[in-house]
């Protein structure tokens, strides 16, 4: 089994940060906590560090020093956890979007057997909660079209909440990783399964965030539309990435 870890990227989440640390570290779980600041103004690695002494040696802070994307802080915090020894490395939001009463959950899938653990919204049918129904129709549809392109087999592409094994993100190769927004969610599961890793869906409930803003844009979206067939193409013709 190994050492675990939950990496939690922030920017401006100190409306949310507290309490989630407060969360997991309460859970019937032996976890470390990674969360990756990007450099928020409101204080949130002000309030990481304070927690850091309450639980000392548990929660870690990883500072950056701007704003660059999802997927370059999950990559500033695979890469931390890697060097640091961790054996089961799970991502998670700090918005509650993700319950962290599904965590154990995830760690046990790779326990028994599965190198990607994916939080589903969509593995028995529709799990989402205080989504407007456009923006549930376009993440649902979103997967569908993730699945039609590439052939990933998992109903939920886009999520958000994912364990991996060490194994996993080793092979991968993170410094090849190329998307910042949520396409980062898709090329990391699309890389695993071209790998040959074993992704296993753990059905879960999303429920929308209800302290702090999102941080979904149009250019995210549009990333995540057209890095898609760019995947897809790059692994038809055998880039580097994918062997």
């Amino acid at each position: 089994m190994g050492k675990r870890i939950v990496v939690i990227p922030t920017y401006n989440e100190i409306e949310n940060i507290e309490l989630i640390l407060d969360k997991v570290m309460s859970l019937p779980l032996d976890t470390d906590i990674l969360v990756v600041d990007d450099n928020s103004p409101d204080g949130t690695a002000k309030a990481v560090e304070q927690k850091s002494l309450q639980y000392q040696g548990k929660i870690h802070l990883l500072s950056r020093t701007k704003k660059d994307g999802l997927g370059r802080a999950y990559v500033a915090g695979f890469t931390w956890c890697l060097e640091n020894g961790y054996e089961q490395i799970a991502e998670m939001d700090a918005d509650f979007s993700h319950n962290p009463d599904d965590l154990p959950e995830l760690f046990k899938a790779l326990d028994e057997g599965a190198d990607v653990a994916v939080g589903s919204r969509y593995k028995t049918g529709v799990n989402v909660v205080n989504w407007d129904i456009k923006r549930v129709v376009m993440s649902y549809y979103a997967s569908r079209y993730v699945k039609l392109i590439t052939g990933l087999p998992i109903n939920d592409a886009t999520a958000g909440f994912v364990a991996y094994k060490r194994t996993v993100l080793e092979k991968i190769n993170l410094k090849l990783i190329k998307f910042k927004g949520y396409a980062f969610q898709i090329e990391m599961k699309y890389k695993a399964w071209k790998k040959g890793f074993k992704i296993e869906e753990v059905s879960i409930i999303f429920t929308d965030r209800k302290r702090g803003k999102s941080k979904m844009s149009m250019g995210i979206f549009k990333e995540a539309f057209f890095g898609v067939i760019e995947l897809r193409l790059k692994a038809m013709f055998g880039n580097k990435e994918f062997k």
